[in-house]
């Protein structure tokens, strides 16, 4: 891959495309115009959950609703130009449809597979595997939606480090977005450790760089001068720093995250304002990346095959 090959990625969860009315009787739909906000983000990759693969009850009852998937009819600017190319995998099945996570990519998608990695039977969760030739180099990029409950989401971690770890070479640029759920922050140390990812608003922003720096340059003076310092500070310890991306109208939870490994975090934000808060439920992440080799502070991944 050239140096200095730069990408803009960014997570959504668009919740079908479809909000209610302020009283929560009727249903509206956002489709359209979410789709022309998501084209003004020039991203190169776009990591969607709750994507509508189909909906018989939505193409009967509300008008202009796309007879198409949502990634394909989002796949095309407003003027029906196609931009990107799609990946959908669905995670849910009912009746009258199903939906799911996709991608869209302005780079070849190579190959793509998606898991069932449900936990229990009332909630049905998937994570999307695509592989992009960028620049002539594969990018493995994961779109998850884990559950709402703490040891599902973690059974679901592991499944997905195991998956990474069989499937995604040590050295490759890798890519993990979506819906994690873990607004409690209780996943991003693990991914760390097990795969060497970094959040990337972490990455841009870390909490208490500064600080830490100091203390530990204290602390290794004063081995050099034979004093011990027992242990660290409980307040310094490492917090990994994530972005408050749900209720989208006023935006508190820590929910959805981009991991990266094998980039250079250039900036991560979060997307608010009523204008995307009358989208989805959800704020969107976006995160600019630069091709590069930062140094990987987890273990590599052991497991090939």
């Amino acid at each position: 891959m050239k140096a200095n090959t730069k990408l803009r990625v960014a997570t959504y969860n668009i919740h079908k495309g479809v909000l209610r009315d302020f009283l929560g009787v009727r249903r509206i739909s956002r489709i359209h115009d979410l789709r022309a906000r998501l084209h003004e983000l020039d991203a190169d990759l776009i990591l969607l959950q709750e994507v509508q693969g189909r909906n018989e009850r939505h193409v009967r009852s509300i008008d202009a609703w796309p007879a198409e998937p949502q990634d394909v009819f989002l796949s095309r600017t407003p003027a029906l130009k196609r931009i990107f190319e799609t990946a959908y995998g669905s995670s849910a099945q009912y009746l009258h449809g199903h939906h799911g996570n996709a991608l869209l990519s302005r780079f070849p998608i190579v190959r793509q597979e998606h898991r069932d990695v449900s936990d229990h039977v009332l909630e049905k969760r998937g994570v999307l595997h695509c592989v992009l030739s960028v620049a002539g180099i594969e990018v493995h990029c994961f779109i998850v939606h884990f559950g709402l409950l703490a040891r599902s989401r973690m059974r679901q971690t592991e499944a997905l480090i195991d998956w990474i770890g069989r499937a995604v070479p040590p050295q490759a640029p890798l890519i993990i977005g979506g819906d994690f759920n873990d607004w409690r922050n209780r996943l991003s140390n693990l991914l760390h450790d097990e795969l060497g990812v970094a959040e990337v608003f972490d990455a841009a922003k870390p909490a208490l760089r500064t600080t830490r720096r100091v203390v530990y340059y204290v602390r290794d003076r004063l081995e050099k001068m034979g004093m011990t310092l027992q242990e660290e500070p409980a307040w310094i310890a490492r917090r990994v720093r994530s972005a408050r991306t749900y209720p989208a109208i006023a935006p508190w939870l820590r929910m959805d995250r981009i991991y990266q490994r094998g980039f250079v975090v250039q900036d991560a934000r979060v997307l608010r304002g009523p204008e995307w808060a009358r989208l989805s439920d959800h704020s969107p992440l976006v995160a600019d990346l630069v091709v590069g080799t930062p140094h990987r502070r987890g273990r590599k991944p052991t497991k090939q095959g």
